[in-house]
């Protein structure tokens, strides 16, 4: 590299203590900063600096154990050698996401592209704590990668729990106001080209695919038609989204049909009460240790907090007897863990019962009865919704459940040639063009072939070794180790013993996925599509609600797009083994 472009990539300047040497491996780099620190607290060589600047980086957000682990991923460091939250591609891998996020690096230039692994708790210890943990953490990366790199781009992606942390961070990013000398607390939203949300628990009923775009079929600066039919219901947090701001037109919102995650009927306010709570309860220890005078407390304290604020509630509105609020309705607003007391403005006196004067008691018989029609008009689903196994709908066994259809939801009858994955796989690959070019985002451009071939040679080499490497967290009686995968706030939305699923297979883009008749799923590429295992996206991964599947399938990549991958796999002892034809 000469000496000119290698300045210009690294930004080196007086905010730099001195030159740097930074290498383009994700393992190799090192800076005068950091080698100002004792050896003991931080080895220079296992970290990357965001001094190494990029034309385009993707800010990654997997889900429920599917984050980077400071203890033992090479992690990311600012351009003063302090350590950041956040990994590169490659020194974490994520078998769900990296087909979308690791696509662009082919079609660009080494160096112009990099997909960034944000790490935060991704628990379920405290649902809400982790999701706020994995907001702050991506505010702060992306704000210290665009202050050492002031032109590099940016796109975000999340799914599952991880979709939640972005939808947040694309609405404050958006609806930030620039300060008097035109600066923003996060990042200029101009530099945000690209938002990807893969199962959006804040989706609202009615929200199609991009929100705020111009053409409903397609995002702003992407003319290539999505299709697909319109998603019914809304997410199982729908109060916790909003506009985009800024970032309108520029946002793919994916949502899968019977994904209770983002599209659950609405009027089933009990499921929604139990939504709130379990974002409260340790979900997580309630799964592994099931009912237990710990867990147990742990669910009485938040349930007993929410009976207290709600009484609290009422209080604070003396007239809230002649109106025709329910308690119902008191325990829903209350129970959410964003809710401020006295924010809330009173409901209005029903003016047909209301006399000056009256004993509060004198209205009780109508509030008896509007609490009755209440509870049954909001939970008119309700009961639907239990009786179709919520948690297997969504969270299936072998992945069947709809919220790992993204990698499998090609739909070319319906106008939907591409999954959800492969679209967005596409889109972002044009955007790194573009970036790279120092062009402006071109709004009339459609994808390749070779583009939306792109996201199927992602990490050949590197994706193989992480069933041998990572460490399943689930109760998996196999010996052999598992890779993580992600699991969503759905798990506190549609059972409260839910397991992140730990088992995979290869992925596949065909709409027509058979079933697996034992635990060995098969998955055919169609001829006239693209490979099916590409995505690197697992479509029938085991998922189950106590102990974890006994087998596990290494995901595969392949490279000709009518390649046929046939995983097989062998007994519960023995490792999987995955057979490619080429």
């Amino acid at each position: 590299m000469a000496l000119r472009e290698f300045l210009t990539r690294h930004r080196i300047g007086v905010g730099v203590a001195a030159p740097a040497v930074l290498g383009l491996s994700a393992i190799v780099a090192a800076s005068f900063a950091l080698t100002a620190q004792s050896p003991e607290t931080r080895d220079t060589r296992l970290t990357s600096s965001v001094t190494e600047c990029h034309d385009m980086v993707t800010i990654s957000v997997a889900g429920r154990n599917d984050t980077p682990n400071p203890e033992t991923t090479a992690m990311l460091v600012d351009a003063n050698g302090n350590p950041l939250p956040a990994a590169l591609s490659g020194d974490h891998r994520s078998e769900w996401v990296d087909p979308v996020v690791n696509a662009p690096a082919d079609d660009v230039d080494p160096g112009s592209y990099r997909a960034v692994y944000v790490a935060y708790p991704a628990n379920m210890s405290s649902y809400e704590d982790s999701v706020n943990a994995g907001v702050a953490n991506t505010k702060q990366v992306m704000r210290e990668i665009a202050q050492a790199c002031p032109d590099t781009r940016f796109s975000i992606v999340g799914y599952s729990e991880g979709a939640d942390v972005v939808r947040r961070v694309a609405m404050e990013v958006g609806n930030q106001d620039a300060g008097p000398e035109g600066n923003y607390g996060i990042v200029n939203p101009d530099s945000v080209v690209g938002v990807v949300i893969l199962a959006d628990p804040g989706r609202a009923a009615g929200d199609g695919t991009f929100p705020g775009a111009q053409n409903p079929n397609n995002p702003d600066n992407f003319d290539q038609v999505y299709g697909g039919k319109p998603i019914s219901g809304e997410g199982v947090m729908a109060g916790t989204g909003g506009g985009f701001g800024k970032l309108n037109g520029k946002v793919a919102s994916f949502c899968s049909e019977g994904d209770l995650t983002c599209a659950a009927p609405q009027n089933i306010s009990l499921l929604q009460l139990a939504v709130n709570v379990g974002r409260q309860i340790n979900v997580d220890n309630l799964e592994r240790e099931g009912l237990t005078p710990a867990t147990g407390q742990n669910v009485a304290e938040v349930l007993g907090r929410i009976a207290m604020t709600a009484f609290a509630d009422i209080a604070a509105q003396p007239n809230w007897m002649a109106s025709d609020e329910t308690f119902l309705t008191v325990l829903l607003r209350v129970s959410d863990p964003n809710y401020k007391p006295g924010q809330h403005t009173p409901v209005p006196v029903n003016s047909q019962i209301s006399t000056d004067g009256m004993s509060p008691l004198a209205y009780l018989p109508q509030k008896v009865f509007n609490e009755i029609i209440g509870l049954i008009v909001t939970n008119q689903n309700t009961i639907p919704v239990v009786l179709s196994d919520p948690y297997q709908l969504t969270l299936g066994p072998n992945h069947t459940g709809h919220h790992f259809d993204y990698w499998r939801n090609a739909d070319p009858e319906n106008g939907q040639p591409l999954t959800s994955a492969e679209y967005a796989a596409a889109w972002l690959t044009q955007l790194a063009k573009q970036a790279q070019a120092g062009e402006p985002v071109d709004k009339t451009v459609k994808p390749k072939t070779e583009d939306v071939q792109a996201m199927y040679q992602v990490v050949d080499e590197a994706q193989a070794p992480r069933t041998a490497t990572a460490t399943s967290t689930s109760k998996s009686p196999t010996s052999t180790p598992a890779p993580t995968s992600t699991t969503t706030k759905s798990d506190a939305a549609v059972s409260s013993t839910s397991q992140a699923p730990t088992s995979t297979s290869s992925g596949s883009t065909s709409s027509t996925t058979a079933p697996p008749s034992t635990t060995a799923p098969s998955s055919t590429a169609p001829s006239s599509t693209v490979a099916p295992t590409t995505t690197a996206a697992p479509t029938t991964t085991a998922q189950t609600t106590a102990v974890a599947p006994t087998t596990t399938i290494a995901p595969t990549t392949t490279i000709a797009p009518t390649t046929t991958v046939a995983p097989t796999t062998t007994t519960e002892s023995a490792a999987p083994t995955t057979t490619e034809s080429r």
